[in-house]
């Protein structure tokens, strides 16, 4: 079984990859946080830029409770998530 912060990782990262598999999305995460595509390749498994990512979707409902159905996890699991790489 895999360590719990290997899991937040991936998960943050599943996250990161559905949110950038719609372009008006992918956009918007570039423009309210300030990452460039060069920032998304560059440190996708950074979890400070893992955080930002979840913290982008927290912020928009609609996005969290679509990423996490795509995800097959309750939005709340999300939100713990991102707790866990900030920590």
């Amino acid at each position: 079984m895999a360590a719990p912060e290997t899991n937040a990782e991936a998960l943050a990262l599943s996250a990161l990859v559905w949110t950038l598999g719609e372009p008006t999305r992918a956009d918007r995460l570039l423009s309210v946080t300030g990452l460039t595509a060069a920032d998304l390749r560059e440190r996708a498994g950074e979890p400070a830029l893992l955080c930002a990512v979840l913290d982008f979707l927290e912020a928009h409902e609609p996005d969290l409770i679509g990423c996490a159905a795509a995800l097959e996890v309750k939005p709340i699991v999300l939100v713990e998530t991102r707790r866990r790489l900030e920590s």
